[in-house]
């Protein structure tokens, strides 16, 4: 069995079984678009379940020099990890009021109350569509989460989202390695 063959199998099973997607990101003012001075953190995480279809969102953050307003995971923008996009989805919930919080929220990515209209329309016109999109964009750094303040009405701070390897496929990757520098001996 070649080692393509080992990838397509192990990467099927573990799809057909479903999975929970890792995503994070870190937050901060100078990730904003403008940069801003604010000293405040957060960081985020996001686990997607491919068969129900759900987002579980969590997010801690302190030290905002406003308080809270609002919350959007923005996407696509156009180079991965900067500059700006419009709304994909807003976070439904959200406490207003903070300057220091946690927040968890899961969402259904199949509903199509979890995209704002104009987001949903440019991305296929179906939440289907949208879901597919915003994970694509979540996977390759192209998707942000942004906390909006009083202080900041255009955000306070913000972090691109990433894919968190899962463990198997990182072993996956190590094995893949480790047959590749045999082979060439």
């Amino acid at each position: 069995m070649n080692l393509a063959t080992v990838a397509v199998v192990t990467l099927t099973a573990s799809a057909a079984q479903g999975a929970i997607v890792q995503y994070a990101a870190t937050l901060s003012g100078p990730s904003e678009s403008p940069p801003n001075s604010s000293p405040a953190t957060g960081s985020a995480t996001f686990d997607f379940d491919t068969v129900t279809h759900l987002l579980t969102i969590s997010v801690n953050f302190s030290g905002l020099l406003g308080t809270t307003t609002v919350a959007h995971i923005h996407a696509d923008t156009a180079v991965a990890g900067t500059g700006t996009a419009g709304v994909a989805s807003g976070l439904t919930s959200w406490t207003t009021g903070l300057q220091s919080g946690s927040y968890t929220s899961t969402i259904n990515m199949l509903s199509s109350a979890t995209y704002g209209a104009s987001y949903t329309a440019a991305h296929g016109g179906t939440a289907a569509s949208a879901e597919t999109d915003l994970l694509s964009a979540m996977s390759i750094g192209k998707a942000y989460l942004n906390l909006h303040s009083t202080t900041y009405p255009g955000g306070e701070i913000r972090g691109f989202i990433t894919l968190v390897p899962a463990p198997g496929m990182l072993s996956l990757i190590g094995m893949c390695g480790a047959l590749t520098g045999r082979r060439r001996r």
